[in-house]
């Protein structure tokens, strides 16, 4: 199957943007699903809490590949071919009642920091709630339910990824403009952004927290001496060691480790890569994000630094929220859907109703719910399901479907909105999600203080990733997401064709203290195997044999 015997069209009116950073393609019915129903709810309520001046961001999947659209506050459905004359926008964001209502919204959550009541919700009821739900389920014996109990728990994790997923993207509208408020100023001060981004590493305890746990099992696997191949291995070295394993893999056992998909592994079935994450583990200096800090203030005229500080911290404040929110909303209940799933598909396979226990993970949600005591599809239909999904991750897509939408100028909206959508492009900018690249396809952002020169591993997804990086290879892929995080920490480098200072390669580059160049556009162009150099002083990528 080639794309040019495949057609891509547009899922809907106005133009779509392919997104890979999350589903790099064939996905499964249930995350097409799932993420379909959930982001434009999620995304609608935040937006109109915040004040952004459109409706929502809508995702729709074209042949297995995520494409999504932001659209209008007013006319989403019938975008104009081109926009009225100035004037006539300045009178319509100010007079029309949609407009109002977000520009009064937009003066409130710059002015009242509402980010503060929903990072203080998510601390103190959120998320307690929903790792209380998750550790309920993960201590579930799914072997021991009957075909109507495991029905049931299926049924359950069904509504509960479709309920979190909406939450997930609600909560980012509320940690991305406190992030971006505080970018677009450093940069409208004449700072860098990279050093800016820099003042927020270590600024997530979620992120932290399981490093310094893996770091003390490194710690105590060192100093007990004794050969360690298994996680039984490292369970026997002490019961403090024991008990550490134990609690990790309690927090990250069962969520997802290399995607976001179901088809994706858990941590508990990569005991390999977490032994390898553990003797690789490294602990960051604390002390870091500070001095890049008070070095950024020193730069800034002393009628600056409150609003230095104050913008710095809120940013600091919404970053561990930023960081837990996809595991433990998404990744988490995913991970348990998919053992829950598999143990359905073990079932079926025993009844001959499926070919294999993984199959299962092909049925659509409705299917899902009943698959032990209604009818499905034969196990050859379920198969082909299977294997087109794999056909159809092999195509190229493109990066746009449907005509141009033109972009109203900032200054027809109201002060407040035209602010707000100036962070915003900052945030996505900065992001790597603008598309923009460096004319020297070698050249992008550096994230680090020492050059590093190792072997290249490219890798098209954070799977192929484990399977073939070793301890200090450069890891090489179009963009990293928290499916890499696993992986990540065996790397002695990391080099991306897509991101920005604020991308997920760029943070966890500053939070694991690795060597990184992002948003290099000639990246997937390096040869698998060969010897580079990763210089993040000069932001460059150089080819040594």
């Amino acid at each position: 199957m080639s794309s040019t015997t495949v057609m891509f069209e547009p899922p809907g009116p106005g133009q779509w943007a392919l997104d890979r950073s999350h589903f790099p393609g064939g996905t499964t019915p249930i995350l097409e699903w799932l993420m379909t129903e959930s982001m434009a709810s999620g995304m609608e309520t935040v937006f109109a809490e915040i004040g952004v001046p459109g409706r929502c961001v809508e995702a729709r999947f074209v042949n297995g590949f995520m494409y999504t659209r932001l659209t209008p506050l007013i006319g989403g459905d019938k975008p104009p071919a081109r926009l009225p004359p100035t004037f006539v926008l300045k009178l319509a964001t100010r007079l029309h009642p949609a407009f109002r209502a977000r520009t009064r919204a937009a003066t409130a959550a710059m002015t009242g920091r509402t980010f503060v009541r929903v990072v203080g919700d998510w601390e103190a009821t959120i998320r307690p709630r929903l790792v209380a739900q998750n550790r309920a389920w993960q201590d579930t014996d799914l072997g021991a339910l009957d075909d109507a109990g495991l029905e049931r728990h299926v049924g359950d994790l069904l509504d509960q990824a479709r309920e979190n997923c909406e939450l997930h993207f609600y909560l980012h509208g509320h940690d991305l403009g406190p992030i971006a408020r505080y970018l677009h100023a450093a940069i409208g001060w004449g700072l860098d952004p990279s050093a800016a981004s820099a003042a927020l590493t270590g600024a997530s305890p979620s992120t932290a927290r399981p490093l310094r746990r893996l770091v003390r099992l490194r710690e105590l696997i060192e100093h007990d001496g004794r050969e360690v191949t298994t996680l039984d291995d490292v369970r026997a070295i002490s019961p403090e060691a024991s008990a550490l394993l134990d609690e990790h893999l309690g927090e990250h056992g069962r969520v997802l480790a290399t995607g976001y998909d179901l088809t994706s592994f858990t941590l508990d079935e990569l005991p390999g890569v977490l032994l390898g994450s553990i003797r690789a583990a490294v602990a960051p200096d604390p002390d870091d994000a500070d001095r890049v800090a008070d070095e950024l203030r020193a730069e800034l005229p002393a009628d600056a630094h409150a609003d230095f500080d104050a913008y710095l911290a809120d940013a600091r404040a919404v970053m561990d929220m930023r960081d837990d929110n996809g595991p433990v909303t998404v990744e988490w209940p995913l991970g348990l859907l998919r053992h829950a799933l598999i143990e359905v598909g073990r079932r079926l396979v025993e009844r001959s109703a499926l070919l294999e226990a993984e199959h299962a993970l092909e049925l659509h949600p409705d299917e899902a719910r009943t698959a032990l005591s209604g009818p499905i599809p034969d196990g050859d239909t379920i198969r082909q399901r299977a294997e087109g999904r794999l056909e159809r991750q092999r195509l190229e897509p493109p990066p746009l479907l449907g005509p141009d939408e033109p972009e109203p100028p900032l200054d027809a909206m109201p002060k407040p909105l035209a602010e707000l959508v100036a962070m915003v492009q900052t945030a996505l900018t900065h992001l790597g999600m603008d598309g923009a690249t460096a004319a020297d396809p070698m050249v992008g952002i550096g994230i680090g203080r020492e050059p590093y020169t190792g072997r290249v591993r490219t890798a098209a997804s954070a799977d192929e990733a484990i399977e073939k990086l070793e301890p200090g290879d450069v890891l090489v892929v179009r963009a990293t997401s928290p499916a890499y995080n696993a992986v990540l920490v065996l790397a002695g480098a990391v080099v991306t064709a897509n991101g920005g200072t604020l991308s997920h390669a760029a943070v966890l580059a500053r939070e694991l203290d690795i060597p990184a160049v992002v948003g290099v556009g000639g990246a997937l162009d390096i040869p698998d195997g060969a010897t580079i150099t990763v210089d993040p002083v000069a932001g460059r990528v150089e080819l040594t044999n």
